[in-house]
């Protein structure tokens, strides 16, 4: 792992929906109120598995079992772990997820995940115009030369950069990195250097 950093995957969508139930049981009660205020089901697998698959990665550091991870829901903002470390060391620790996916890294550094699935249906240039700064505006501009897969590549890359950042608390700045996927965009951003990107582990949620 690079200074301690572990990032895992899952496929959502291969989970059943009795699965789905057992795992709400997992959840504190403000995780369970925060999931039923979601209306899309999409949302809601997206949002157990998600918290599932964090406590995975995260209980072996805490020395309980996963369903013993204890998380505090707050507004806008990841979830604070309530959980103590044997060695008193709080794990920095994001999640993400698109699509069918769900992602979380998990280390002993403060780090922001975004995970975005590449489409190229989508309206590009609408979205850039949304949601970029007058930088990112500039460096999308340096892509239209690009041939469309590089373009929407670069495009993707981008825009996880962004979010990764707002995970970390930065509006610029930061040190980010993006992990080779063959479906997804994926950009980890840590306030210092990762000694080596993490390889993404697919896991199988139980």
């Amino acid at each position: 792992m690079a200074r301690g950093m572990l990032l895992w995957l899952a496929d959502a969508g291969a989970l059943s929906e009795a699965s789905l139930q057992r795992y709400l049981a997992w959840l504190t009660p403000g995780e369970l109120a925060r999931h039923g205020r979601f209306v899309r089901e999409l949302r809601k697998r997206q949002f157990v598995a998600g918290r599932v698959l964090l406590r995975m990665a995260l209980a072996p550091l805490l020395g309980v079992q996963p369903q013993q991870v204890l998380l505090e829901e707050r507004n806008g903002l990841a979830p604070r772990l309530l959980t103590p470390a044997p060695d008193g060391a709080t794990p920095g620790f994001s999640i993400s997820h698109s699509g069918r996916w769900v992602a979380c890294a998990v280390g002993d550094l403060a780090v922001g995940l975004d995970i975005e699935m590449r489409d190229a249906s989508r309206d590009l240039a609408a979205l850039a115009k949304q949601a970029f700064d007058a930088d990112e505006m500039a460096r999308w501009q340096q892509m239209q030369r690009w041939d469309d897969a590089a373009r929407i590549e670069g495009f993707y890359r981008l825009w996880s950069e962004k979010e990764a950042r707002i995970k970390l608390g930065l509006a610029v700045g930061g040190h980010c990195v993006a992990v080779p996927h063959q479906e997804l965009s994926v950009v980890l951003c840590s306030a210092v250097p990762l000694a080596s990107v993490p390889q993404p582990v697919l896991v199988a949620l139980p």
